[in-house]
């Protein structure tokens, strides 16, 4: 703090032109301060300006990076939700019209060769469901063959433990019939079980690879590779082995049990989808709540570390006006030797 202190008349020591000298200093550095948080926006530009509000700032800016992976996290999960369930619907209006061929089949009006033509024509059906089962791909991987599992980051806890939303393909809803409880209760993230057995039964849409069996009864739910769609032995296939020596899956004795598994199928299909959308609202509404969370973190550290340029520019000024009178109150002290001297001539 200066202090006005005159010295006499003294020409070796000039304690006003120190004084003057030293506001001059003062009101340049402010100068310089305020210059470079007008040009940077930014009030706290290293950890000088403000211990505290440095600290703070920068660990909210770290808390809100965060947040904006979490945030892309989430947009991954439901790019892989929106994929599966478009597929998911196209299989089923395929297996629909499967389902219809079937019941054509069962006319007893029907002959032979019309019962193999709809057979024939519902294989290329199958052969799509195969396509489009083969094709439905995300980050390399296969979503409806039964093997698909994926966790999503899409929060943290104070401490910066992960909070997951989970997509598990490789569980089937069911087709159950009987209540349960789930398979492993201790797990936290979202994912499909057989509530009917307790064990995991594999949810495969390839439709070509299993048998339809004449033995079923009834259709069933089945823990094991052996089946599509989580029916027993439904082999989509065997549509094209349908001939006029044996109608197969078509047959009056078979196409009863075929009609049910393939309505089975599409029951399980549709649930599997309705799982994904139910996913899909959660992450809709996390990615909302992410959104708002990244905008407060910005206000907060804006409020923190950013300038205020109206006030800046007030002390700007300011410092600019002393920064001149220093100026002239140093030209004027730097003359008060030259006056004393006169007493030596």
């Amino acid at each position: 703090m200066a202090t006005a202190i005159y010295s006499g008349a003294r020409v070796r020591t000039n304690i006003p032109a120190e004084n003057a000298y030293n506001a001059l200093s003062s009101a340049g550095q402010k100068i310089a301060t305020g210059q470079l948080r007008l040009s940077t926006g930014k009030r706290i530009n290293s950890a000088a300006d403000d211990v505290a509000g440095y600290i703070t700032s920068k660990s909210l800016a770290a808390r809100n990076g965060s947040l904006k992976a979490a945030k892309t996290a989430a947009g991954d999960a439901k790019n892989v939700t929106a994929i599966a369930q478009d597929s998911l619907e196209q299989i089923t209006d395929l297996l629909t019209q499967i389902k219809d061929s079937a019941a054509q089949a069962s006319a007893g009006a029907l002959g032979t060769d019309e019962k193999i033509s709809l057979a024939k024509g519902a294989f290329r059906l199958a052969q799509q469901i195969q396509f489009i089962t083969d094709s439905t791909v995300f980050g390399g991987q296969q979503l409806l063959q039964g093997n698909y599992s994926g966790n999503w980051v899409t929060g943290y806890s104070a401490v910066n433990d992960l909070m997951t939303i989970g997509v598990d393909l490789a569980f089937a809803t069911g087709g159950a019939k009987n209540g349960g409880s789930f398979a492993d209760s201790s797990k936290k993230n979202d994912s499909l079980y057989n509530i009917q057995t307790g064990t995991a039964a594999f949810f495969d849409l390839n439709a070509t690879y299993d048998q339809l069996t004449t033995n079923l009864g009834s259709p069933t739910t089945v823990v094991g590779s052996n089946h599509f769609g989580g029916i027993t032995g439904l082999n989509l296939g065997e549509l094209d082995s349908v001939s006029s020596s044996n109608l197969g899956i078509f047959s009056s004795d078979k196409v009863q049990t075929t009609m049910k598994s393939i309505t089975e199928a599409i029951n399980n299909v549709n649930k599997v989808a309705t799982y994904l959308g139910g996913i899909q609202v959660r992450l809709n509404s996390q990615e909302e709540t992410l959104t708002s969370q990244i905008t407060n973190y910005k206000s907060a550290i804006s409020r923190i570390e950013d300038a205020d340029v109206a006030s800046e520019q007030m002390s700007l000024i300011q410092a600019q006006f002393l920064q001149s009178a220093s100026l002239t109150s140093l030209a004027q002290a730097n003359q008060n030797p030259e006056q004393f001297l006169q007493l030596l001539r």
